[in-house]
């Protein structure tokens, strides 16, 4: 690796975090480098691993499971470019599902899955279910889902299922469109691989669902123009599997005045949000994005999670030098459904030691996010404190690969989080989780 912001970090010297905080009087503050890796605040700095995989604070341990090409059964192995994933109830008390996307596109080792659970057979991408223990044991995994492209992030649904999102609109060589949403069900019992098309079809990054009022709040990471933040009002009243195949409404968000939101620097800043209808969701003619001039943008909308009673959303970087208003090196959003407004939570400014987040789960210790760094240099796992102090829960020792999928099981015990390449892997991350200093 060439000398970095980081590189100098790791080194020692001292360095500027450059990291605005919500409700700070000051948008930018400096620290030593010592607390720049979580020695201030956090859980302390992380120790290199003899193993050359994963750094970690003292008294934290991880285990590696499904990785990349291992064996599932025959014919079939662990599809490559491990994303998004979440959490639930496994098949008796102690243990633990997930569902994790694969971000394949035309190539890579593709999900192979049986013809009732693949949607096109040209397309690479899918999900896997896994199951383990409370230790973080793997027990059993399968493809539960193939046929689709780019499965990028998504959200689980406050009714117990995975939405598996495809950040592409097509490309040529496949037997059916592509740029949906589709629902799996961890349970394996229901999962049919049919798009909600009532989603839109775009590039979807996450989905982020109001528990109350089922509403989906989705990101959208596209350029030329850039993609928009939207929400999907259902038809339904009750949350079930494939209750948003009933249809409902796709609208977008706009803020008058503000037609990029990397114009917005100033954390604690609450803007009133608009939302307006998206003509024809199912892009047939033209996509989504292009079919609002009025409209609020952003460069690289990401991660999306539901907690608080508020959508909070990613935007991993924005630069002029690509077309955005402003620069930033990335942002954190929340939508408060009942003020209606808009609040910018933090600011990573260009040059700093953290850059690039994507993946954002909440923590249920202490009330701040985690997200996982797709950004410059080295790559790490970012913990905030209740009052948006960043510090590193974890570093990606062996390459450069983005951390993603980042997700507490259900009992808050492990963190589970993915390196996407090199090949992929899901980390099972367990330790004193309620030390949090700060």
């Amino acid at each position: 690796m060439s000398v970095t912001r980081r590189g100098v970090v790791k080194g020692g010297a001292a360095g500027a975090l450059s990291i605005a905080l919500a409700g700070s009087l000051d948008s930018i503050f400096q620290t030593s480098a010592g607390a720049d890796v979580g020695e201030a605040y956090g859980y302390g700095p992380l120790v290199p691993d003899p193993k050359g995989v994963l750094d970690l604070p003292k008294g934290f341990s991880y285990k590696q499971l499904s990785v990349e090409g291992d064996p599932i059964k025959e014919g079939v192995v662990v599809p490559g470019h491990h994303d998004g994933t979440a959490t639930f109830p496994g098949s008796r008390p102690t243990r633990t599902r997930l569902v994790r996307n694969h971000e394949q596109s035309n190539n890579g080792t593709r999900a192979v899955a049986p013809a009732s659970l693949t949607y096109d057979p040209a397309a690479n991408g899918g999900t896997t279910t896994l199951e383990v223990d409370r230790d973080g044991d793997l027990i059993s995994q399968y493809v539960s889902l193939a046929g689709t492209s780019t499965n990028c992030a998504g959200g689980r649904t406050p009714w117990g299922t995975w939405l598996t999102c495809e950040e592409t609109e097509g490309f040529t060589g496949q037997t059916k469109s592509h740029g949906w949403v589709f629902e799996v069900d961890p349970h394996g019992k229901r999962t049919k691989p049919v798009p909600l098309t009532a989603l839109g079809r775009f590039a979807h990054e996450a989905v982020a669902v109001d528990p109350h009022t089922l509403t989906a709040y989705l990101t959208e990471d596209a350029s030329k123009p850039f993609g928009l933040f939207y929400r999907f009002r259902p038809r339904a009243h009750r949350g079930d599997y494939h209750a948003y195949a009933q249809g409902g409404t796709l609208e977008a968000l706009h803020i008058p005045d503000v037609p990029d939101l990397s114009l917005v620097q100033e954390p604690g800043t609450k803007l009133r949000a608009r939302w307006v209808p998206v003509p024809d969701p199912s892009a047939a003619a033209t996509s989504t994005r292009k079919q609002l001039d009025t409209i609020t943008r952003s460069q690289k909308l990401e991660g999306a999670w539901w907690a608080h009673g508020k959508a909070y959303f990613v935007c991993s970087y924005s630069k002029k030098a690509d077309g955005a208003a402003a620069d930033h090196a990335g942002q954190v959003w929340t939508y408060d459904p009942h003020s209606g407004k808009v609040e910018l939570q933090l600011v990573f400014k260009p040059g700093g030691v953290f850059d690039g987040p994507d993946n954002i789960t909440v923590s249920p210790y202490g009330g701040g996010v985690i997200l996982a760094e797709d950004g410059d240099g080295e790559q790490h796992l970012i913990g905030t404190t209740k009052k948006n102090k960043p510090f590193a829960i974890a570093r990606n020792a062996l390459n450069g690969s983005e951390f993603t999928g980042v997700t507490f099981s259900p009992d808050g015990r492990i963190l589970f989080a993915n390196r996407q390449e090199g090949p992929g892997v899901t980390f099972a991350i367990t330790g004193p989780w309620h030390r949090l200093r700060g």
